[in-house]
């Protein structure tokens, strides 16, 4: 019996629009779409005509769903693998699946599109031939802290995602360890509301220190050059 083959499919961030055809096509042809969360992809699908049978495939059940996809796959199913928004793997689920599909010599295709931290990056301005993407940084300020402290002399310009219930308190912490450095801010990033907030740490600190803050956040922070 020949295999199916894993799609890693990217997925808009906000903006509906920014999908692209072919991971249109692929949504339309496999046999099955493994979504991190069904309610967000149901509302892609249902803005595309889309019908295909939907299983979840979040951070709390990867392991037991992993050995279930890659069984189906084995059989012959292709399986999309989605996330809420973005690339999967990149700050969400899918590395696990990946892994073993590539243990157990699956096909596997990447269909690219958007990334929150590349998109940022893009419109930044600041250094883009080298840049370390850190994604989520520790919830504890003690941990938090500890970790800025380890790349604290990185040059390369650094990509951080951080949740709006953090991320004063982040920038706090970045300044104190990292200093007053040149920063831009995304936040809601392709959405209705989309905010960026260009200028040293400081200046971001204080226009988010005056609000409540809201939405998906982006923070692209220069390195130590």
């Amino acid at each position: 019996m020949t295999q199916g083959i894993l799609y890693v499919v990217s997925t808009p961030i906000g903006n509906l629009e920014d999908i692209t055809l072919r991971a249109l096509n692929i949504l339309k042809e496999v046999d099955i779409i493994a979504a991190e969360d069904t309610r967000k992809t149901t509302i892609l699908l249902k803005h595309y005509n889309i019908k295909k049978p939907l299983t979840s495939y979040y951070e709390h059940n990867e392991t037991f769903k992993t050995a279930v996809l890659i069984q189906k796959i084995k059989t012959g199913k292709n399986i999309a693998l989605v996330s809420e928004a973005g690339t999967p793997s990149i700050s969400d689920p899918g590395y696990r699946l990946v892994r073993e599909a590539i243990r157990e010599t699956i096909p596997i295709i990447a269909v690219p599109g958007v990334c929150a931290g590349i998109a940022a990056l893009s419109i930044s301005g600041l250094p883009v031939h080298r840049f370390a993407f850190e994604g989520f940084l520790p919830v504890k300020s003690g941990k938090r802290r500890n970790f800025l402290k380890k790349i604290s002399n990185e040059e390369r310009t650094l990509i951080f995602y951080e949740s709006p219930r953090r991320i004063v308190a982040t920038i706090h912490d970045i300044l104190d360890i990292m200093g007053d450095r040149p920063a831009m801010l995304a936040r809601e990033i392709t959405k209705m509301h989309e905010e960026l907030i260009y200028g040293l740490l400081s200046t971001i600190l204080g226009s988010l220190e005056k609000r409540n803050v809201k939405g998906e956040i982006t923070l692209i922070v220069a390195g130590n050059v």
